[in-house]
């Protein structure tokens, strides 16, 4: 198992959580194969998206894999008329992560985050672990509070 940045980030905080490993295809690189593999209902497997508005510039969202993210809604939570999506080929250089394997845990720098108010039904949640095929398992008060996440109703 790889030590990721977003592990030594928690360890650094003591804050627990589990490592769960899945098989990933290349081709397949969405939320559910993910889910899938931990074995974890996809509502308890959160994925991580990054947009970007006019004036809060860019802006990480966590949803459930099995959603879709308001795009009008956020905006609105966040202040912006509107907020879209980054293309896929300015993940690394903006977060330092790949698509599938994109953390709310250690990003080059520290973005405005959200996180759905869905994920507080829960006593753990999966995000991810910053690689590809790996899934961190920890309770949804402990990740807010550690990045310092909005609550919100995003999907």
């Amino acid at each position: 198992m790889t030590k990721t940045n977003a592990m030594r980030l928690l360890d650094q905080a003591h804050i627990s959580y589990e490592v769960s490993q899945y098989t990933y295809d290349e081709n397949d690189l969405n939320g559910m194969h993910a889910a899938q593999g931990i074995g974890m209902e996809p509502e308890k497997v959160f994925k991580t998206l990054v947009a970007k508005g006019d004036r809060m510039g860019y802006l990480v969202f966590c949803i459930p894999v099995c959603r879709e993210l308001d795009l009008k809604k956020a905006a609105k939570i966040v202040g912006e008329k509107k907020i879209e999506l980054i293309p896929v080929k300015e993940l690394l250089p903006v977060t330092g992560y790949i698509r599938g394997g994109c953390s709310p845990i250690g990003m080059k720098k520290k973005f405005p985050t959200y996180l759905d108010q869905s994920a507080f039904q829960y006593d753990a949640i999966a995000i991810s672990a910053g690689i590809r095929g790996q899934q961190l398992i920890l309770c949804p008060e402990n990740l807010s509070s550690f990045i310092g996440m909005t609550i919100s109703d995003l999907t």
